[in-house]
């Protein structure tokens, strides 16, 4: 294909896009209101799993496992070409004293994922520094987490890498541009930019956009705020999660935890309570964090969307139009999967699941 391909949105949704993209199509161009990466892409924990996988549909699910299982590839991937290693880091997860327990290990043994119940003494026995009180366990093995800033970083590297991509951030997209019945570009502050096919992968902004052509996407932001701690490198050996907070370990020591849920428009000010509770539930999950220096504390807006479940494919009426957003709490887990199935779409592969559920046709008004 010789076709141009403008990206509006440069997280890790439209970053991968354009990665893939850049395979099949001539010319792929990438705008971003800000610096790539730097909004809920860069903001989110990155556990390579949805916190609770069994709460969510079928369409999140099918998206979430094929990720899962190509994260590693993706990473090594990405290393090899750029020298920026991901640091996609398999420690598995620890669910504690939860309510749906039942429901959890049911949906693992229908859908054949390495989640089991455990003794809790096992789980003290691994985590050693879990807090005190906790009476019931589930785990699931290989569950991994990816350090999203430098999977972000390396994106970008290897993006600049290949000659038929151009990033062009602080590039405001303002609306699109119509010829002949269809998109044909974007309008930005720069002025026009024309395109054989536009994808809007604005992650919390694509509302926003869609409304310039009288369509309202339900994608709305979600303020989400995380803390950030500085241990030994063996100090958290895997991810715990307990009355919806979690604990992630990096490699180097890095411990994050989070997050809020909050609804308070396109406001990402980090508040002294969201400060006060996140650290109130670090130390209940680990006591020894109590003597610990957060060395960060941030918020990020994610694309909230209806149940979750991402906008994937063309949008009706709109020929050139193209949608991959919407991903709310899970965009850096559902990625890999929503920009091959995306790829697929728009160069008439065979698409590696079935898209209709993420179809925008009948989905917004």
């Amino acid at each position: 294909m010789s076709k141009q391909v403008v990206v509006v949105g440069g997280g890790v949704i439209g970053l991968l896009t354009a990665f893939n993209l850049a395979a099949k199509v001539g010319q792929v161009v990438v705008c971003d209101q800000g610096e790539v990466g730097r909004e809920s892409s860069w903001a989110g924990g990155g556990i390579v799993s949805p916190l609770y996988p069994w709460r969510y549909s079928p369409a999140v699910t099918a998206l979430a496992h094929w990720s899962q299982d190509f994260y590693p590839q993706l990473g090594e991937r990405l290393f090899a070409s750029t020298g920026l290693d991901p640091e996609v880091h398999t420690t598995g997860l620890y669910w504690l004293d939860l309510d749906d327990e039942a429901e959890a290990l049911a949906w693992a043994e229908r859908e054949r994922r390495p989640l089991s119940a455990v003794d809790i003494s096992a789980a003290y026995d691994a985590v050693p520094v879990l807090g005190s009180g906790f009476k019931h366990a589930i785990f699931m093995a290989g569950v991994a987490n990816v350090r999203n800033p430098r999977l972000v970083k390396s994106l970008k590297a290897a993006l600049l890498a290949l000659p038929n991509v151009t990033l062009r951030e602080h590039c405001q997209v303002s609306g699109f541009v119509h010829e002949s019945g269809r998109v044909a570009g974007v309008q930005t502050a720069d002025g026009v930019l024309k395109a054989d096919e536009v994808v809007l992968s604005a992650g919390a902004w694509s509302g926003d956009l869609l409304r310039t052509l009288g369509l309202e996407l339900p994608v709305e932001p979600v303020k989400g705020q995380m803390i950030l701690f500085k241990c030994a490198e063996d100090f958290l050996p895997s991810m715990v999660l307990a009355k919806g907070r979690y604990a992630i370990p990096r490699r180097d020591g890095h411990i994050l935890v989070g997050s809020t849920l909050e609804h308070a428009g396109y406001d990402k000010t980090p508040t002294e309570d969201a400060l006060a509770s996140l650290r109130a539930s670090a130390i209940e999950l680990l006591p020894e964090l109590k003597d610990a220096t957060v060395v960060g504390h941030w918020a990020g807006l994610r694309p909230g969307s209806p149940e979750g479940i991402p906008y994937i494919g063309p949008v009706p009426g709109h020929d050139g139009l193209w949608l991959n957003c919407g991903h709310y709490r899970n965009g850096l887990v559902l990625a890999p999967a929503s920009c091959q199935l995306f790829t697929d779409l728009l160069t008439g592969g065979e698409p590696i699941i079935d898209p209709a559920p993420y179809s925008p046709a009948g989905r917004f008004s």
